[in-house]
């Protein structure tokens, strides 16, 4: 591969707050470097069907403080044909762009990986995924807006379920990975979180635990549940047939995905975009972007797909302590 002279960014798979971020740093540390950029409509799809457009530094102004993602994300069953890859290839020769900065979670990253090989394209991933199951990095973007804003919610729900003596189950995102729903806990003071990294057990982890804490006088009680565990509606139900405590479901959904970023959002994603840029400039290829406390850092894209990540056990046992 010669000098890079371009870049195309995408975003890809669910949206998260600081991709916008990550999109604006991307876009102007290219300019900065003498870089032509071409911004990518709906992630691969865009990449497929051409909707692609050369950007300016203009494009990205007035964006960091936005949620969601400009450059839109969709799903793409032709990019995983290598009929479809063919096709994407063939716009980016197109286009001229010699190489792709892909903002997004395991899924888009393994595509890029898969891209990459086939073709010898030039690939940079940035983790923007609210989950934060991506090994290789602290925080991927959009995990630190996503508990802010489950922790507002929950502590609006507080109010409702101490006025009324009950017992609030709330669902919240992360599919398999526990990191929103324990700091999540911790944060809200919930009396119990389910993990899916844990096995869970009705009469120890609830049950029992509701029936200590009612020692203590307290009679309303804040369960959180990481989405993989299960279904927040039916563990309501049983507390209440077990307990005759009147229980409620709250599943919070995708308003965890949306909302204006966290300065630390938008500072990770300013980062990450800028590190994104430097790497292609420096000839290092098919690698992953992180952060490792305070510092930058990055992987070869194999290591990072094909390690797995694990909470911090200090954590689950803060959570255990100071619970009840």
């Amino acid at each position: 591969m010669g000098t890079i002279k371009s870049i195309g960014i995408l975003t890809s798979g669910g949206d998260a707050p600081g991709m916008n971020a990550a999109i604006r740093a991307v876009t102007r540390s290219a300019i900065y470097n003498g870089l032509k950029v071409y911004g990518i409509y709906r992630g691969y799809k865009g990449l497929v069907t051409d909707e692609i457009q050369e950007f300016k530094s203009q494009n990205v102004s007035n964006i960091i403080q936005m949620g969601g993602t400009i450059l839109k994300t969709a799903r793409c069953k032709e990019f995983t044909t290598p009929e479809g890859r063919a096709q994407a290839y063939e716009n980016m020769k197109k286009h001229e762009i010699d190489a792709l900065v892909i903002i997004g979670g395991d899924g888009s990253l393994t595509g890029a990986r898969i891209f990459a090989q086939e073709f010898d394209v030039p690939c940079i991933g940035l983790p923007g995924t609210i989950d934060n199951d991506l090994y290789g990095t602290d925080t991927t973007i959009g995990y630190d807006t996503a508990m802010n804003t489950a922790v507002e919610a929950i502590d609006k729900l507080r109010d409702t379920t101490q006025s009324h003596d009950r017992c609030s189950v709330v669902e919240v995102m992360g599919r398999n990975a526990g990191y929103i729903a324990l700091n999540v806990a911790i944060a809200s003071g919930a009396m119990a979180v389910l993990l899916p990294e844990k096995e869970f057990d009705m009469q120890r982890d609830i049950l029992d635990k509701i029936a200590e804490t009612q020692k203590t006088g307290k009679r309303h009680f804040i369960i959180i549940v990481a989405e993989g565990v299960g279904h927040a509606q039916e563990i309501a139900n049983e507390i209440q047939a077990r307990t005759g405590i009147d229980s409620r479901a709250t599943i919070l959904g995708h308003v965890q995905r949306g909302g204006s970023p966290t300065l630390r959002d938008r500072v990770n994603a300013s980062a990450m975009g800028y590190q994104a840029v430097c790497l292609l400039e420096q000839g290092k290829y098919n690698r992953i972007v992180g952060m490792k406390g305070e510092k930058l850092v990055d992987y070869p894209v194999d290591e990072a797909l094909e390690m797995t990540k694990s909470l911090d056990p200090v954590l689950v046992d803060v959570c255990n302590t100071i619970s009840i």
